[in-house]
């Protein structure tokens, strides 16, 4: 029997979805930005970028099961916490930074404030199964006889 991860169940999979809808949204919305007006807000549409690729890995590491992954989605979930915080709080402050917007400016107004509330959900949901990712294995493992 192969090892199902703790986090791909319940509000893990709903967690998951979410990513996955925001990797999409944020991939699409930082090619456009870039291929059509990158020297108007490089920095802005960079770090769009940045968040398609944070929202990417942290859909994978919450699949995939093992220690490793679970490590992973914290770290990327937590620094997508620090990126959502700052860069909210930078576009308020200091609006020439920011010329156009980010997946993560204003704390994600422009998603709903989904890049705020997701990280607070996904941590939560990593400290809740910290004990049973910590027990899994780094890999897969079969069980003989199969």
């Amino acid at each position: 029997m192969v090892n199902r991860s703790s986090l791909a169940t319940g509000v893990g999979r709903v967690l998951i979805a979410v990513y996955g809808i925001l990797a999409l949204a944020a991939t699409g919305r930082s090619v456009v930005q870039i291929i059509e007006k990158f020297s108007f807000a490089p920095f802005a549409y960079t770090l769009s970028a940045v968040a398609a690729v944070v929202y990417i890995v942290a859909m994978i590491a919450l699949i995939v099961p093992g220690r490793a992954w679970y490590r992973v989605a914290c770290v990327t979930i937590g620094f997508e916490m620090a990126g959502v915080l700052v860069v909210g709080t930078l576009s308020l402050v200091d609006r020439q930074l920011f010329p156009d917007d980010t997946v993560w400016s204003y704390y994600g107004l422009g998603y709903v404030f989904a890049p705020l509330v997701l990280p607070i959900a996904g941590l939560w949901w990593l400290r809740k199964h910290h004990r049973a990712a910590a027990a899994e294995p780094t890999h897969a493992t079969v069980t003989a006889g199969e």
